[in-house]
């Protein structure tokens, strides 16, 4: 894997490519360093190698962190991440609260199972064959598959999945505005599920789940566009019932939905639950 840290859009791994954007460029927290560690430790775990292409500052500042990295300590992510500043309200990641986000016919499956699973016991398939299939467009290595994967709570990313697979290609503006129809999102508070025997952070993602995720056990909330409700309500189990709400999409867009559920789900749930 090719790590290259500059100013880029977005952070993400595409392609073998892990585009690491500083918050503050050229100047690099402690925070930044240890999601690159964290992204070199799961590649080596897994067989890959990694080499970093930056600035000498960046590297050697990446070495002299190593360190104390490699002595156990992992520090909590700050309030907000400004990696990433293309929502229009926040300006940033805000991390108190992670997603998953699904279609309805998906969430319909998993309601009925109870967990959310990785891509290779959902759809039961290895996870070389998922790896092969057009659907990966990033060209992910195959054991991204083996887990289940989670953006922050006010981030619009898993929404734009969704749209993307029932497309068959990349949304444009309209499909994000007028054509916009959201997903079902899955909230968990962040502080807790990485305390899930499972979890495991791989620098680009806030942190991934193997294998199952429990709803009952860990979700905070699960959030669906109101026009669902006649679909998805006869598949909810009695022990979630509390958690599911619906809400109207009377948002103009993906970006305005995405502030109206985050919203929704941190006045529900509060700093602690």
């Amino acid at each position: 894997m090719l790590i290259k840290i500059g100013q880029f859009d977005v952070t993400e791994c595409w392609n073998g490519v892990f585009y690491k954007k500083l918050s503050r460029f050229p100047d690099i927290t402690d925070w930044e360093m240890q999601t690159l560690l964290d992204f070199i430790a799961y590649e080596k775990a897994n067989g890959r190698s990694c080499k970093i292409e930056a600035e000498k500052e960046i590297v050697d500042a990446i070495d002299r962190y190593r360190q104390i990295y490699q002595s156990g300590v992992h520090i909590a992510p700050p309030e907000k991440i400004e990696e990433c500043t293309a929502c229009p309200k926040y300006k940033g990641c805000m991390t108190d609260f992670v997603c998953h986000t699904t279609s309805v016919d998906n969430a319909i499956k998993i309601l009925d199972c109870g967990s959310l699973l990785s891509p290779v016991l959902a759809r039961r398939m290895s996870a070389e064959k998922l790896r092969t299939e057009r659907r990966n467009a990033a060209n992910d290595p195959a054991d991204y598959f083996e887990y289940i994967m989670f953006a922050w709570g006010n981030c619009q990313a898993g929404d734009r999945l969704v749209m993307e697979r029932k497309l068959g290609r990349f949304p444009d503006e309209n499909d994000l505005s007028i054509g916009f129809t959201p997903g079902v999102r899955f909230f968990f508070r962040y502080d807790k599920l990485i305390k899930h025997t499972d979890a495991v952070f791989e620098g680009v993602l806030p942190l991934k789940v193997k294998n199952e995720v429990v709803l009952k056990d860990w979700v905070s909330a699960i959030i669906a566009p109101t026009n669902h409700y006649q679909a998805l309500y006869p598949h909810i189990p009695e022990e979630l019932k509390s958690k599911v709400h619906f809400i109207p999409n009377n948002c103009k867009d993906i970006w305005e939905w995405s502030e109206k559920v985050y919203e929704y789900v941190k006045q529900k749930n509060g700093k602690y639950e």
